[in-house]
């Protein structure tokens, strides 16, 4: 069942919104990314659907990294798997790091577009994850040579805000094939990132936990205090009595409408 919604960048009025722009309030599940969204929005008069995923967003340390991609012609790359079966698309999350490097590689010759956006520790101290994200998401749309119709979010909250106009699906990286594509290259790439900060902090285990609250990095945090690509407006300065003082807060008057990190 769908529940109406007024698109954003749209002016309230019905005649002015493209049909087709309403959120999904049940996602049926699906392993495999499908092309059924962009089809419908398509017909809609969407000529351009983005689709736009983030990684990075709860992480303690490194910056967060937005993808947007725009689907080329035909179906998207599958992957040799076991017993013959193919591994197809999906949310980066289900994948193997294995498939996912491997997707990474083969992604862009099918892609008709793609590019990235980033926030890093400092913008996210002073602007607020939400704000943050909207500005990577924003710089990742407008790399891409063509400025898409309509975006296509992962989720049910409208972060990104006019002009431009949104489709919130949930579990939309796993059932639309642009955002399961952003998101596979989205999380390539912040890991690859964080893994090259390995040889500066090596007590961290950023190669192995991209900036996510492991053990060991919990242990190296205790111990060493926070390295320049930790978030300073984190809680979790708060339970580190030799490095609280660290702790940045944030105007209140910056950034709004904050979400959840998970």
């Amino acid at each position: 069942m769908r529940t109406p919604r007024t698109p954003a960048g749209a002016s309230g009025d019905a005649s002015s919104a493209l049909p087709g722009l309403e959120a999904v309030t049940r996602a049926p599940r699906r392993r495999a990314a499908g092309y059924e969204i962009e089809e419908e929005l398509r017909a809609a008069g969407a000529a351009v659907v983005a689709g736009a995923d983030e990684v990075g967003r709860g992480a303690w340390a490194g910056p967060v990294v937005v993808c947007a991609a725009v689907a080329g012609p035909g179906a998207p790359p599958e992957l040799p798997g076991r017993g013959g079966r193919p591994v197809r698309l999906t949310d980066s999350k289900l994948l193997l790091p294995a498939h996912r490097e491997a997707f990474a590689q083969a992604l862009p010759g099918w892609l008709a577009a793609h590019a990235f956006g980033e926030s890093g520790p400092e913008e996210i101290d002073e602007v607020g994850m939400t704000e943050a994200l909207r500005r990577a998401t924003r710089r990742a749309l407008e790399a891409l040579p063509r400025r898409p119709d309509v975006v296509l979010l992962d989720g049910a909250h409208d972060f990104l805000g006019s002009p431009w106009r949104v489709r919130c699906e949930i579990k939309a990286d796993q059932r639309s094939v642009t955002v399961a594509a952003a998101s596979v290259l989205a999380k390539v790439r912040r890991d690859r990132a964080m893994a090259a900060l390995e040889d500066d902090h090596p007590a961290y285990g950023f190669a192995a936990n991209a900036g996510y609250p492991s053990p060991v990095h919990q242990e190296a945090l205790a111990e060493h205090g926070p390295t320049p690509h930790h978030r300073l407006s984190w809680s979790y300065l708060d339970d580190l009595p030799r490095w609280r003082h660290l702790r940045k807060h944030r105007d209140p008057l910056a950034g709004s409408g904050q979400i959840s990190l998970l």
